[in-house]
């Protein structure tokens, strides 16, 4: 009897060819399918909440799948680490219903991009935070974030060649935040386009240090192309930081 599992999963991305198992490069989701496996006669595939570019960062990142007996989570957690490298790791797991899919029972995933400004960036802080000398306005920066929120066309903010035919998404929460030097914009939507939340900071980018006014930022959510739009943010300063459900299986995990 296979039983399902869902896993919360965390993991550094800059050695990392993203999420997604491809062939000739090493993933995330090739580790973890590796990882489990050595704990079932047979192969497991896993299903993540989303996807995550190279170099994108997880804190959260959910992953959904099957064994061939049942685990007591948390053992189930510390057995797959054994066999993870050190920055790959199994947060936490819990047995789900044979329904659940990390990608479809999503309700909204949100990612998190860090941006350091000043001079010197703390050397702790490198690979994980955009460094961006000159300092953001804060209030350009939260006008910005409030213009992207709701339903748009968001096709000038999709990589290009990789952008469907229909790139209508709605972001449900788009937040800029301060905390001294570091400046944090917060995305959750149902579901991005490709690059989609890089390509928002680098406009915010734009717009909070004075290159663009706020209505050159609104004009692109009219349908413009691509080449239209402001630089793609570096994938380090990114986090995949949470997925939503009905029911918080990690709770009493």
């Amino acid at each position: 009897m296979r039983i399902k599992y869902a896993a919360l999963a965390a993991y550094r991305g800059t050695p990392y060819a993203g999420w997604q198992r491809q062939s000739g490069a090493v993933t995330v989701q090739q580790l973890l399918e590796e990882a489990l496996g050595r704990l079932s006669p047979k192969p497991v595939k896993i299903v993540g909440a989303g996807r995550t570019d190279s170099g994108v960062h997880s804190v959260g990142q959910v992953a959904s799948f099957e064994m061939d007996r049942e685990w007591e989570p948390e053992r189930l957690a510390l057995a797959a680490n054994f066999h993870l490298p050190p920055d790959v790791r199994l947060m936490r797991a819990a047995r789900v219903p044979e329904d659940f899919d990390a990608r479809r029972s999503a309700l909204w995933r949100e990612y998190r991009y860090f941006v350091w400004h000043g001079r010197i960036c703390w050397p702790h802080m490198s690979g994980f935070v955009w460094h961006r000398r000159r300092r953001w306005d804060a209030e350009k920066a939260r006008l910005a974030c409030r213009a992207l929120e709701g339903s748009h066309d968001f096709r000038a903010f999709c990589k290009t060649g990789e952008c469907p035919e229909n790139s209508v998404r709605t972001l449900l929460r788009v937040r800029y935040k301060k905390m001294g030097d570091l400046s944090l914009i917060v995305a959750r939507a149902p579901s991005f386009l490709m690059n989609m939340v890089r390509i928002m900071v680098g406009n915010i980018d734009k717009v909070a240090r004075g290159e663009e006014p706020l209505s050159w930022l609104e004009g692109l959510l009219a349908g413009a192309e691509r080449v239209s739009s402001g630089v793609t943010a570096p994938p380090y300063g990114l986090f995949f930081w949470r997925a939503a459900y009905g029911e918080n299986f990690f709770e009493s995990s």
